[in-house]
């Protein structure tokens, strides 16, 4: 099994956690990033094995699958334990469903902070509305905890996702509100965990190398 991954990619991290919480053997590929250029020149593999050219890839033998929402349900289906999805229906909607808002509402959010604070292409006019966003997402993530250890009780991938992109958010400037103790109280648990706590050392220690 091999992952095409890149050294600064959220998505990829995704994957990377789901790979090391389910114990799978793996080779990482991690293309080359750059301030100025981002990931182009695109890594030829990539460039064949992905029609967007987009990292996260996950080759499996002769299986390729791409995006980090498609790569982690084949993995569950293809090495279903330990499970990284509920076993009810309506808690794997659930699930997908908080994966999805972190893919596709937070992080948009997300990114204007990228934009401006990483790659400096974006506007700093636009940071405080966007931690605003962020900010009552968490709200939203602190009400949808309510009393359990992870989102779903079991440690999911609505977990990985969300944390990835949220520890991400207060690393660039977008401080948790005070009114959210347990969404405090779930990120250190998350980030005590093996699996996330290897790839975001690895991911941080990226970043700390190549934007310094």
């Amino acid at each position: 099994m091999k992952l095409y991954s890149g050294p600064l990619s959220l998505f990829s991290a995704k994957v990377r956690i789901a790979l090391e919480e389910k114990g799978l053997e793996h080779e990482l590929v991690q293309v080359g990033w750059s301030r100025v250029a981002a990931y182009q020149p695109h890594h030829p593999d990539v460039v064949a094995l992905h029609p967007k050219r987009q990292v996260p890839v996950l080759v499996d033998g002769d299986v390729v699958v791409c995006d980090s929402t498609l790569i982690c349900e084949y993995l569950e289906e293809r090495h279903p334990a330990p499970a990284l999805f509920p076993t009810g229906v309506v808690e794997r909607a659930r699930c997908r469903t908080q994966e999805w808002t972190a893919d596709e509402v937070w992080f948009p959010h997300l990114w204007t902070l990228i934009a401006a604070r990483v790659y400096g292409s974006g506007s700093e006019d636009e940071v405080p509305d966007a931690v605003r966003a962020l900010q009552a997402h968490v709200r939203e993530l602190e009400r949808g905890l309510g009393t359990r250890d992870y989102f779903c009780g079991p440690f999911t991938v609505a977990d990985i996702g969300s944390f990835v992109f949220l520890s991400t958010a207060i690393a660039l400037g977008c401080p948790l509100p005070d009114d959210a103790p347990r969404v405090a109280a779930w990120c250190g648990r998350v980030a005590a965990r093996r699996a996330v706590a290897l790839v975001m050392q690895d991911v941080n220690a990226a970043a700390a190398r190549l934007l310094q």
